[in-house]
């Protein structure tokens, strides 16, 4: 019986899913470079591409297997920049400049939160469950404000004078404090539902996708919003209410 053969993987595969991580750094660092000029959407644009370079890194280095823990320190700097202080220097210039002191805390605080996360994440990924996310993850922050500029020109006139810059300043507060909380936070890594369901996942994903590329600027806020949402949802009502039963089904057999 004949072996099997391995062949040696080309060298240009290992370094595939850190070119990938470096595009998704230039695509924050041109950002920044848009928001000094007051491009804001071309911005809030260039954090979403960024976005989708960091999640094929990941399943790229999968893919090909060369994960490697070099990889994974330099995807956490590079999110740093792409979802932490570039988002954090957009909605400076964008509408936090204006409350002077407060904007600029407010600014700081979205970095100095997300790198704590970061850092949390890289301790406890080995020891956590993969199904969540404990604190909402940074490019879900970075992106929620992106897409707060495209949503921005379908506000009101009147709304997006008075309320829109208030409500800027305390959703960088909400998401600051999200990202160190214990708020869980769906990762869509466990593929147990999409297995059980295939057919009805997959219509559910057309759809999806079919309502966000007709109106992307529109729905882009309104999905990542529903999504910020949801953690609190499923912490308090969902986790709590499980965590009691438990709790009750032990009595109960200590009880006995």
């Amino acid at each position: 019986m004949a072996k099997e053969i391995k062949i040696p993987k080309h060298k240009a595969v290992y370094i595939l899913p850190n070119m990938l991580t470096i595009a998704s750094l230039f695509c924050g660092f041109i950002g920044m470079t848009w928001a000094v000029e007051g491009k804001f959407e071309l911005c809030a644009i260039a954090i979403l591409v960024s976005c989708l370079f960091d999640g094929l890194d990941g399943k790229v280095a999968r893919l090909t297997g060369t994960s490697s823990e070099f990889g994974v320190q330099l995807d956490s700097l590079a999110d740093l920049v792409a979802f932490g202080v570039t988002p954090a220097f957009m909605v400076y210039q964008w509408q936090l400049q204006h409350f002077g002191r407060l904007g600029l805390l407010a600014a700081f605080m979205m970095i100095a939160c997300g790198a704590l996360r970061l850092a949390r994440f890289n301790v406890q990924s080995a020891t956590t469950s993969k199904a969540h996310f404990i604190g909402l993850p940074i490019p879900a922050a970075g992106c929620t404000l992106s897409t707060l500029i495209l949503f921005a020109p379908f506000l009101p006139a009147d709304i997006a004078q008075t309320v829109l810059p208030v409500g800027t300043l305390a959703l960088v507060y909400i998401l600051s404090l999200l990202m160190v909380s214990s708020v869980r936070y769906n990762s869509f890594k466990d593929v147990g539902m999409f297995k059980a369901h295939p057919f009805s996942s997959m219509v559910t994903v057309i759809a999806l996708f079919v309502m966000v590329a007709s109106q992307p600027k529109f729905l882009g806020f309104i999905i990542f919003a529903g999504y910020i949402i949801s953690g609190p949802i499923y912490t308090i009502f969902f986790l709590s209410r499980r965590s009691s039963k438990l709790l009750l089904g032990k009595s109960s057999k200590e009880s006995s």
